[in-house]
């Protein structure tokens, strides 16, 4: 079959119209339709098929990153048992939130979530083990944990890139230990991490500060105002960023949490927070990254939430280009 990225993608062509199988491919990508552990607005579940529907119209050449696609990017089969956790945990979900302290109920909801990261887990390490990049596609942000956990096992010390308006540093949310608000604790906590780098951060408890300020550099937050004030200032935000990057190990992670953006670009996220990362300022970041040098060995988008408008939302379209620009740079230096 001759394949032509300048053509129109079919409709029942793989993520960005492409024809790859999974030997064929470099990247593959784990879609998560999980958010169960949302706690304000659901809907990130259907981010993966939404991501998919819109990947397909987007043209494949990058100015910056040439051409990703030739690398092959296959989307592996959604696992049945998904959509299973995710509805128990959403039926005691709702229990729980009316009773938080109740332990049976948090065991409930934490027992699919822990088969959802071990599924992940073993996932993403057959994909390490083959060679290949592992992408988790979300889902809340919580689904990202098992990818992480496969990576640090592969590359112990390795640094975390992370956007995202909250610092998601809790120890639980609403009774959740394995919360969306939680991710980076339960990763800090469990895996073995050397840096964890924090951008766009504007949401966040005074617990959480207390965390970033104790972690003795093992966490370093880019706060969003003082992105901001550099920005008015009319300050280099490149050496910003250049100088952030450069605290990051040679292994990095990235974990991108849509809300990380302006909320203009992604308006149906399931928290979103005044303020952000605007298009070209997160594309900076990746552009910065892919220049430093640094190793991608695996990363994650999550909390794409289509809304109403399902796959045509500007959700999904930024989404999907997100997701390919992310591809983009992690290629660029491995």
């Amino acid at each position: 079959m001759n394949f032509d990225p300048s053509s129109a993608a079919d409709s029942d062509s793989g993520i960005f119209g492409l024809p790859h199988t999974a030997d064929e491919a470099r990247v593959h990508v784990i879609p998560l339709p999980f958010d169960a552990t949302t706690s304000y607005r659901a809907g990130a579940a259907l981010g993966p098929s939404a991501v998919l529907e819109a990947s397909r119209q987007i043209d494949l050449y990058d100015l910056d990153f040439g051409k990703p696609y030739e690398a092959g990017i296959y989307l592996l089969e959604t696992d049945p048992r998904i959509g299973d956790w995710n509805s128990l945990a959403h039926e005691k979900v709702k229990l729980l939130r009316a009773d938080e302290d109740n332990e049976e109920l948090q065991e409930a909801v934490n027992e699919p979530c822990r088969q959802l990261d071990e599924f992940a887990q073993q996932t993403a390490a057959a994909i390490l083990e083959a060679g290949k990049l592992p992408v988790a596609l979300g889902g809340d942000h919580a689904t990202a944990f098992g990818n992480i956990a496969a990576c640090a096992e592969r590359y112990p010390g390795l640094g975390i890139l992370h956007f995202d308006a909250h610092a998601d540093l809790r120890i639980a949310y609403e009774g959740l230990e394995r919360s969306h608000a939680s991710i980076m604790h339960n990763v800090l906590a469990n895996c073995e991490v050397g840096k964890l780098v924090q951008v766009g951060v504007r949401d966040l408890c005074a617990e959480e500060h207390s965390a970033i300020r104790g972690s003795d550099g093992l966490i370093e937050t880019l706060f969003d105002r003082d992105w901001a004030r550099v920005k008015l200032s009319g300050g280099d935000l490149g050496t910003l960023v250049r100088e952030y990057i450069s605290k990051l190990p040679e292994e990095v992670y990235v974990s991108f949490d849509i809300d990380g953006l302006d909320p203009s670009l992604c308006p149906n996220t399931g928290t979103p927070v005044p303020g952000g990362l605007g298009w070209h300022e997160a594309m900076l970041w990746l552009e910065e990254l892919a220049r430093s040098k640094k190793r991608v060995v695996g990363l994650d988008l999550c909390e794409v939430n289509p809304g109403a408008e399902g796959d045509a939302s500007i959700d999904s379209i930024i989404g999907a280009r997100l997701l390919y620009r992310l591809i983009g740079a992690a290629l660029a230096e491995n």
